[in-house]
């Protein structure tokens, strides 16, 4: 099970730069299944509410929201691994450990730990901190 952290996800949405059509072909070579995180939902998702509310002029929110209607669409399509018991036990346990990684980012990897899955993260530097997490960079 592969597993796309949000720079990946990010990318392999444009679907226009070389680096995303990459992406494409290394998954469609792996065979394996792929999808991302309710974490990086929760992050795309900040960023397109953010957009929105950067402005009060409701014609410039036009294309914001109508690009939000076509982020659901893109979701509607994907494996969502979940925030399970699981992975906040995970969680726990490497915050008492003391890995020094973001929340988000180790809410992630906890997630990919849990499932066993691989994450694919341009992130390699804060990731391989957290002991017994399988890491790839397909964007490189």
């Amino acid at each position: 099970m592969l597993i796309l952290d949000t720079d990946h996800l990010v990318e392999f949405q444009r679907g226009t730069s070389a680096e995303a059509h990459r992406l494409n072909e290394r998954l469609a070579a792996s065979g394996e299944p792929f999808g991302t995180t309710i974490i990086s939902v929760e992050e795309v998702m900040r960023g397109w509410m953010a957009a929105i509310r950067r402005t009060n002029d409701p014609i410039e929110q036009v294309r914001a929201y109508r690009l939000l209607r076509q982020l659901f669409r893109f979701f509607a399509t994907w494996e969502i691994f979940d925030w399970t018991p699981e992975a906040a036990a995970i969680f726990n346990e490497l915050k008492a450990a003391k890995i020094r990684v973001g929340t988000m980012d180790l809410k992630i990897a906890c997630i990919a730990l849990a499932t066993d899955g691989t994450l694919l993260s341009r992130n390699l530097k804060d990731y391989e901190k957290v002991p017994d997490l399988k890491i790839w960079n397909w964007l490189s």
